[in-house]
């Protein structure tokens, strides 16, 4: 899975300032482990929508084993993943959605579905428009612990 490193910071309230060194515009809290894994993931992914919307660069998405030691990690949710990465492969590519578009033969609604985080994009859908930019999936599956 991929995601971010992300800094927490102890607050004077008992709580910890959430903070994403690859987004500065992530800035949550959270008290438990799992209230910060929640907030930091709703977080980041609120900054990858706003990002995506503004047309603006997303930072690339790292897997755990390269945050560092001393980082913490979040890891996004799988489509939320594919969807930051594809939008990466667009940009360095410099083909623009309506190119896509036309690559695919869809309408341009629904490539600008595969860039909505809050749309159920289906794998077919994006393994196609990856395909369409000389990318392939390559999906893998490791425990739970790694």
């Amino acid at each position: 899975m991929l995601g971010y490193p992300i800094k927490l910071t102890p607050d004077d309230n008992d709580t910890f300032l959430v903070t994403c060194p690859a987004l500065p515009e992530v800035t949550t809290f959270g008290k438990t482990q799992e209230e910060i894994q929640h907030a930091a993931t709703s977080a980041i992914e609120e900054a990858i929508a706003a990002r995506i919307s503004y047309g603006e660069a997303l930072p690339p998405l790292v897997p755990p084993g390269r945050a560092g030691r001393s980082s913490r990690f979040v890891k996004l949710p799988a489509l939320t993943a594919l969807k930051a990465q594809l939008y990466i492969v667009l940009r360095e590519s410099g083909v623009t959605r309506a190119e896509l578009a036309r690559r695919l033969g869809w309408h341009r609604e629904q490539v600008d579905r595969l860039f909505r985080l809050d749309h159920a994009s289906r794998l077919d859908r994006l393994e196609a428009a990856f395909k369409a930019l000389q990318r392939e999936l390559d999906v893998r599956l490791c425990d739970a612990a790694e």
